[in-house]
């Protein structure tokens, strides 16, 4: 049997058109994720300068404060004035830790990219299928 010239070739137009949608999906979502990577690195960037900043002047004010406690309660009880500032910046540095913890366990990357690829793969499936 002889397959016609004309089936031929629009099979040939229809794969080239195919791959070349194919190819401008797959251009547009290396975009997408390129757009995301930036826009991640920069909010990383931002939020370690604004806690270099929480860090040094709480650090600042910190020290102000412990001076001035110090300095009011240690006719009192010079060691109970320590071990009372020691605990109470253990508690911070617990809560803080904790505060963290829970902030990079719930961090996700690149969310929005990720389900506009598992759209574009379900989408190509209910076509192929």
């Amino acid at each position: 049997m002889e397959t016609s010239p004309v089936s031929l070739n629009q099979l040939a137009t229809t794969s080239k058109q195919f791959v070349g949608r194919l190819a401008t999906i797959g251009e547009n979502r290396l975009e997408l994720v390129a757009v995301g990577i930036q826009e991640e690195r920069e909010r990383i960037l931002h939020a370690f300068l604004l806690a270099l900043g929480v860090a040094a002047f709480g650090l600042l004010a910190g020290v102000t404060l412990t001076a001035g406690i110090v300095v009011c309660l240690w006719p009192w009880s010079p060691v109970a004035v320590l071990f009372s500032l020691t605990a109470l910046y253990a508690a911070a540095g617990i809560y803080l830790h904790h505060r963290l913890t829970g902030l990079l366990r719930d961090w996700q990357k690149l969310s929005v990219s990720l389900d506009q690829l598992r759209k574009d793969r379900d989408c190509l499936e209910k076509i192929l299928a």
